[in-house]
């Protein structure tokens, strides 16, 4: 097709379209694509004539030539939330750049805006085309997905929403979220047009673990018993999802949902009445986990069936990425995923329906692989959010590292607890093999370095050995942050390192909050500065 043609129309899928939907995908992503069912020419033939599905083809009026497919995904909530995805939109690459993908979506509101209340669109963050499509059609940004698909590596997806009907008139007021997810809740109310109302709850316990449970899978037999479990499923509802128990074994199992289920075993019975039970959708070959529903009997039940489906995940089923969507009227759940290591990624406004209104959902992952986001391509909209949920992860890896070594380095003299976990939560991660620089003689002086493990040598130009040698509990490159000018040495790992990096930014920024923190961290920089140069002069004086 040439590039100046834009001869095209926009209509549904029919069965004669499915080879060529299939071979759009496999010219655009080969092997790659992290769903495998838009190969199966089989899957796409029951997804031209399901109404749980929206396949849209623009095919050139000339030619007959399919030249992208788009879809809309309506099992992405549960029937009656009347949520649905939209995703899967890809364009020939000799047919780009002449309006197909902005047509393609434009059709995909047309046709669905009667049937949604709410539209989400995950975008890939490797370049941020389908990221300015989903803008330019009133889409907002909401979220910021790190790690959450496999295509030639693990990457981030960028979160975008937009609201159709009544959603937002339906929406119930004043959500209540834990602390951590006030900026991000701001964030994405103010980018949907809304204000921000929610209630922050920070006195709201976690729920507490109990260990006289027995745990087990969901069986077609077990099924009446849960059933039976009315609150946690229908009455206090906490966690959403694309499935519920209700749905029915057969329904379950086609959609790969498993539950786990716990049973009480007080005394000596080891087949006690069933006291909840967790549901999740595990996708093998994107290492994902999707939490869609917890049940449960009694508070007991709730922490140790999260602790259960996480063990799950870490030692068995070797999972990458758990997600869960919190309802914001459950800030005691929020609290305990809180604790179990997940984290605020997305807010969703409006997001399901409960009763008579629309609840808002609070997006939380744990990452159970090194958080490396990559290049990650973003629109300025975007940016805010994704350097928010960036900061809060990256916080999550650092935190424990450093809380282990404190003690040892040097910077953290003086500070209280609350002090030393300020500046540990603005510095980042570096590690670095036998050999590698940490930063060269003459490069621009971005960050200091405080060394957790292992030793580094420090080496000028000209010099025939090496000025010296820092080790773990040291910091190298103040010297450089500090005055603004180059680095005047090349620091080199004599071993494997760990070091936790405090960019000249963010010790600026902090600062400037935190005089009081100021104060101590220019007190022991400068005590550190003066050991090193007294070690540096006995290295002179011994040769």
């Amino acid at each position: 097709m040439k590039k100046q043609e834009k001869c095209f129309l926009v209509r549904e899928a029919l069965e004669k379209d499915v080879p060529a939907i299939r071979d759009i995908f496999k010219s655009v992503y080969s092997s790659d694509y992290p769903y495998p069912s838009f190969y199966d020419e089989g899957w796409l033939k029951r997804s031209v004539f399901t109404d749980d599905i929206l396949m849209l083809v623009a095919e050139h009026q000339e030619s007959g030539e399919i030249l992208g497919t788009a879809s809309v995904i309506f099992e992405t909530g549960a029937y009656s939330d009347l949520l649905g995805e939209f995703g899967r939109l890809v364009v020939r690459p000799d047919a780009r750049c002449v309006g197909v993908g902005k047509a393609l979506m434009e059709k995909r509101i047309e046709f669905v805006e009667s049937r949604l209340h709410v539209g989400i669109v995950e975008n890939r963050t490797v370049h941020s085309n389908s990221q300015r499509i989903s803008r330019a059609h009133g889409f907002s940004p909401v979220g910021f997905l790190p790690l959450k698909l496999y295509f030639r590596e693990r990457e981030s997806m960028a979160m975008f929403v937009r609201h159709f009907g009544h959603a937002l008139k339906l929406r119930a007021n004043h959500p209540r979220i834990i602390p951590e997810a006030h900026v991000l809740a701001h964030q994405a109310l103010e980018n949907c047009g809304l204000p921000f109302d929610a209630v922050i709850d920070e006195d709201m316990p976690p729920y507490s673990r109990h260990e006289h449970f027995k745990l087990e899978e969901l069986s077609s037999e077990g099924l009446p018993s849960l059933l039976r479990i009315e609150r946690g499923r229908v009455r206090n509802r906490e966690v959403f999802g694309p499935m519920r128990l209700q749905y029915g074994f057969f329904r379950l199992t086609k959609r790969h949902a498993t539950y786990l289920v716990a049973r009480e075993t007080a005394g000596d019975s080891e087949d006690g009445p069933v006291a909840g039970a967790i549901g999740y959708i595990h996708d093998e070959l994107e290492r994902n986990v999707k939490v869609f529903e917890l049940i449960s009997k009694s508070d007991e039940a709730v922490r140790f069936l999260l602790d259960s489906l996480l063990s799950l995940c870490r030692n068995q089923l070797k999972v990458d990425y758990v997600e869960v969507d919190v309802s914001t009227k459950a800030p005691r759940m929020q609290r305990t995923l809180l604790e179990l290591e997940f984290l605020p990624a997305a807010y969703i406004p409006a997001a399901v329906f409960c009763d008579v209104e629309r609840v808002d959902a609070l997006r939380m992952v744990c990452l159970l692989t090194p958080f490396e986001t990559g290049p990650i391509h973003l629109i300025p909209e975007m940016k805010p959010i994704s350097d928010h949920v960036i900061n809060a992860f990256r916080r999550q890896e650092v935190l424990p590292a450093i809380a282990d070594a404190v003690g040892r380095i040097a910077l953290f003299n003086g500070l209280t607890g609350e002090q030393a976990a300020r500046v540990s939560g603005a510095c980042t991660l570096t590690r670095l093999k036998n050999g590698q620089t940490l930063f060269a003689e003459g490069d621009p002086a971005s960050s200091m370095y405080l060394l957790i493990k292992g030793k580094v040598s420090v080496s000028m130009a000209g010099l025939r050995r090496d000025v010296g040698q820092v080790s773990a509990g040291e910091s190298v490159g103040e010297v450089s942050l500090l005055t603004s000018g180059p680095h005047s040495a090349t620091a080199t790992a004599v071993e494997p390192v760990l070091a936790a990096a405090l960019s000249g930014k963010t010790l600026a920024e902090l600062i400037r909050q935190r005089p009081d923190i100021g104060i101590i961290l220019y007190r022991n920089l400068a005590a550190g500065l003066g050991a090193k140069l007294r070690r540096a002069d006995e290295q002179m004086v011994k040769r």
